[in-house]
């Protein structure tokens, strides 16, 4: 995966080269990659589903993460990303069926990683019921879902902490139902601008 070879981009998102996703995380170059946030309606309770990391990923291992996202390979157009929405965590969509919330850049530091993103987001609004997952736990370990308005009460500092539900696989044929409560700490620690822009383009969609 870390040979893994994408597009770099200049501060004005001009693409200037490529480079392994090694280089471009060690160097700190810019590049693209595809988020898509579920958010979907139950009994009138607007909600945000959120993936819980696998406990063997590199980086933020266990922590709550966008429900689906991954990086754009160099031969890959943003087109191409809705395969991460399969490939994590088994629901078949189309790239039609997504809501644009624009190009997103952002830059995160932790450790020896510096990631500087252009991310292309999403927005996928659907029914779904949580056994309509199936995770690729190598990468994915679970499934939550947030009340929308108590994600954005949490990201613009009204509250500390909010609760999750959902499930989280333990074994290969064995899942187990969660809920619990969280604080920004349980978060892949993404730019708090960056929450703050999801937020903005999910409530302009709610209306």
């Amino acid at each position: 995966m870390e040979n893994e070879v994408l597009k770099v981009f200049d501060v004005g998102r001009n693409e200037i080269g490529k480079a392994t996703r090694e280089e471009v995380h060690r160097l700190g170059l810019w590049h693209e990659t595809f988020h898509c946030w579920i958010i979907g309606r139950d009994v009138g309770t607007d909600y945000i589903y959120l993936q819980i990391r696998s406990a063997s990923k590199k980086d933020y291992p266990g922590l709550l993460d966008i429900t689906a996202a991954g990086h754009l390979l160099a031969n890959e157009t943003v087109r191409d990303g809705i395969r991460e929405v399969k490939e994590e965590l088994g629901i078949s969509v189309s790239f039609e069926e997504l809501i644009s919330l624009g190009i997103i850049d952002y830059s995160v530091t932790s450790g020896n990683l510096i990631d500087k993103e252009l991310a292309n987001v999403f927005v996928y609004d659907c029914s779904l019921s949580f056994d309509d997952f199936a995770l690729q736990v190598e990468e994915v370990s679970g499934i939550v879902r947030a009340e929308f308005k108590q994600f954005e009460a949490l990201w613009l500092g009204e509250l500390e902490e909010i609760q999750v539900e959902g499930f989280e696989v333990i074994s290969t044929d064995n899942r187990v139902s969660i809920k619990k409560i969280v604080t920004k700490n349980n978060f892949v620690p993404h730019e708090k601008s960056y929450y703050e822009a999801i937020i903005h383009g999910i409530f302009e969609y709610f209306g």
